[in-house]
């Protein structure tokens, strides 16, 4: 994953302007994933990515998107291609760390899904815990705290 971590926060970004503009503010997504913040991002990431269980797709040897979770079931980051979306990467991604969270006997995976997200991960048997109103930069965006509990 370190190797990936440039086009990584790239994908990052790109879908978060592409794809959540439809449901957040320009200045929400800017908040989100600013462009003046990838340096920072990219030592943090590149951390983070490395002690979390994270899985990266690929088609035809484009980055499509990647996922990671937590040893304790905290599922931080989901992001697929702008132009890839509504095509079974992110279902797959999930179903990597749904697979590695039983694996490791856990009991429920959590996750904070955006706006956006908040329709995969019902449909994926998660349930909305509350709704959370999350400052970045001195502005609010709203997201849902969400959890699944596993068999």
């Amino acid at each position: 994953m370190d190797s990936d971590i440039k086009e990584v926060i790239s994908l990052f970004y790109e879908t978060v302007h592409a794809i959540n503009a439809r449901d957040y503010s320009s200045a929400q997504l800017d908040a989100w994933a600013s462009k003046d913040d990838q340096l920072h991002k990219e030592q943090l990431w590149t951390e983070s990515l490395r002690n979390n269980i994270s899985y990266v797709a690929h088609i035809n040897g484009t980055m499509v998107g990647f996922v990671d979770m937590s040893h304790s079931g905290y599922l931080d980051r989901l992001y697929v291609h702008k132009d890839f979306q509504r095509q079974g990467v992110a279902s797959s991604l999930v179903n990597m760390v749904e697979f590695e969270a039983n694996k490791l006997a856990l009991t429920r995976l959590s996750t904070d899904a955006s706006i956006t997200a908040k329709p995969f991960f019902l449909n994926r048997g998660y349930q909305i815990m509350q709704t959370q109103n999350v400052e970045r930069n001195g502005v609010t965006l709203v997201n849902f705290k969400m959890m699944k509990q596993l068999t």
